[in-house]
């Protein structure tokens, strides 16, 4: 495979960066997971939206425009002769010294990598996933904010390495008042009497998935409410399912002991699925 690395494209085990580069060093950058499918980037403007609005919010200065990005992002899945694939655009902070300084970094990295990507949880989708809430709290959102989808993703993995030891398929992350946050790596909705419910997007990132699952619970009329909800609420649902970029919709069928509904996922988590699965097919932006 191909890597791109500052507007070269390079094998992958040549696709290095220096130990000072704060990236490494610091989590300091940002990234993005996108996914190809049948020759179409999904949602890829979205994605890169997002990518440059992170960047921002750490006022990390991206070197190329976003139009550049995105061709960039397209010619490395051409390299590859990848038609169905998961993305990840990274930007680094840069070259820098041992301290912290931001401005000791006079120039950004850019890579973009890119890879064959099957369905993330298999037979999953039909069984559903096992949760677990763990104990590590998500960042409060006037420390590290969740919506700046940087490198420093401590926070996500010590929820998944708890999750991990606690025999869950995906963690659930309650906020530092007790409200559910997300998961590891998904944004979690409940299915409660017909109607779905999912945190706002203040604790948790704003997910692309997410975005188009409203969307598709819209265009089927199902009533959607974002609003604060608690492990009450997930216990007693009818349906959980998450979403997330890898991801894609998953239902959730047991919590923390309990199980969802009845077991299955559910009516409005299956016509979801399906619908997703019509959408990501297509439409996106043409790789050849």
């Amino acid at each position: 495979m191909l890597v791109y690395v500052n507007g070269e494209y390079v094998p992958q085990n040549m696709a290095k960066t220096s130990l000072y580069d704060h990236g490494f060093l610091y989590g300091d950058g940002v990234f993005e997971g996108i996914r190809a499918y049948n020759g179409r980037v999904f949602r890829l403007n979205e994605h890169v939206d997002r990518l440059y609005d992170s960047a921002h919010a750490i006022t990390l200065k991206i070197p190329i425009t976003p139009d550049k990005m995105l061709e960039a992002i397209l010619e490395t899945l051409r390299c590859n002769n990848l038609t169905d694939a998961y993305i990840r655009p990274i930007v680094t902070r840069g070259i820098g010294d041992l301290g912290l300084d931001p401005l000791k970094c006079p120039r950004p990295n850019v890579f973009i990598i890119t890879e064959e990507w099957g369905a993330m949880y298999g037979d999953l989708y039909e069984k559903g996933l096992t949760a677990v809430t763990v104990g590590i709290k998500r960042n409060r959102i006037d420390t590290l904010p969740p919506n700046i989808k940087s490198l420093n993703y401590l926070n996500n993995i010590l929820a998944k390495i708890e999750a991990n030891e606690k025999g869950g398929n995906e963690a659930i992350i309650l906020d530092t008042n007790g409200y559910i946050s997300e998961g590891s790596g998904d944004n979690i909705f409940i299915v409660k009497k017909g109607i779905i419910y999912t945190p706002p997007p203040l604790n948790n990132l704003k997910g692309i998935t997410r975005a188009a699952a409203i969307m598709l619970a819209e265009k089927n009329n199902y009533s959607l409410i974002e609003t604060n909800i608690g492990l009450f609420d997930l216990y007693t649902a009818d349906e959980v399912f998450v979403t997330g970029t890898a991801a894609e919709i998953a239902p959730v069928t047991k919590a923390d002991g309990r199980i969802i509904g009845d077991g299955k996922p559910g009516n409005i988590t299956r016509c979801l699925m399906k619908d997703f699965v019509k959408l990501r097919n297509s439409e996106g932006v043409p790789i050849y």
